[in-house]
């Protein structure tokens, strides 16, 4: 499963910073994964579109929630998917978050709407604007086997391609913020049977954080 290069050409395509990516995924195989991109930017509401006028309020960008339809018989590959994009895009970690079925008995009332997130769902918006942009044809379906089975999400911080950048420090980047190859950490199995959270560091603090360390 390729990830990057899905995300590589959204970023080209909107000419936008990214906050962060988050993929989630049911724990059946050969479902598709909804990948989602948090954009940094806002639309400048105005009263009037006439030159000069000046914004009465800024909206955030909508995130991007696209369908990934690619064949895979195991988690791991995914687990694998994520690593990899957030390794090259040079992210510090990537958090994974196994959550149970939001249908069951005594589930939290916040539960429901955290699926709908991680799906791309958002059931409200700001200012008449939607939070999601969502081109997943099959959301629907993935969020009632998510409701009945559970659900998986991983969720990254890309400094290339990203706002982190100038907030980076990390030996283990290039100058463009990335790292080449593959992951080199294995996949740990989930064991999807309850709450679990699993991060997975790749980062090393470089020069600014050791004398940052060293003066206090």
């Amino acid at each position: 499963m390729e990830l990057l290069e899905r995300i590589e050409d959204q970023i080209a395509a909107t000419h936008l910073p990214l906050v962060g990516v988050t993929l989630a995924a049911v724990p059946c195989p050969d479902t598709p994964v909804i990948l989602t991109l948090h954009w940094h930017g806002f639309i400048k509401e105005k009263l009037a579109d006439v030159e000069g006028a000046q914004p009465v309020a800024f909206t955030p960008i909508p995130s991007s929630a696209l369908q990934v339809n690619e064949r895979w018989d195991d988690l791991l590959a995914v687990d694998q998917a994520a690593l990899d994009a957030a390794w090259q895009m040079g992210a510090w970690d990537v958090s994974r978050a196994e959550r149970p079925a939001c249908a069951r008995p005594g589930a939290r009332s916040a539960e429901p709407l955290e699926c709908l997130q991680a799906f791309g769902a958002f059931p409200y918006g700001v200012n008449g604007q939607q939070l999601v942009v969502s081109d997943a044809p099959d959301a629907d379906e993935l969020l009632k086997l998510a409701a009945a089975k559970g659900y998986l999400m991983w969720l990254f911080r890309p400094v290339s391609g990203g706002i982190w950048g100038d907030v980076a420090d990390d030996a283990t980047l290039s100058t463009e913020g990335r790292r080449a190859g593959r992951c080199p950490l294995n996949p740990v199995p989930p064991s999807c049977d309850g709450k679990r959270q699993t991060v997975y560091r790749f980062g090393v603090p470089g020069p600014r954080t050791e004398q940052f360390a060293e003066a206090t």
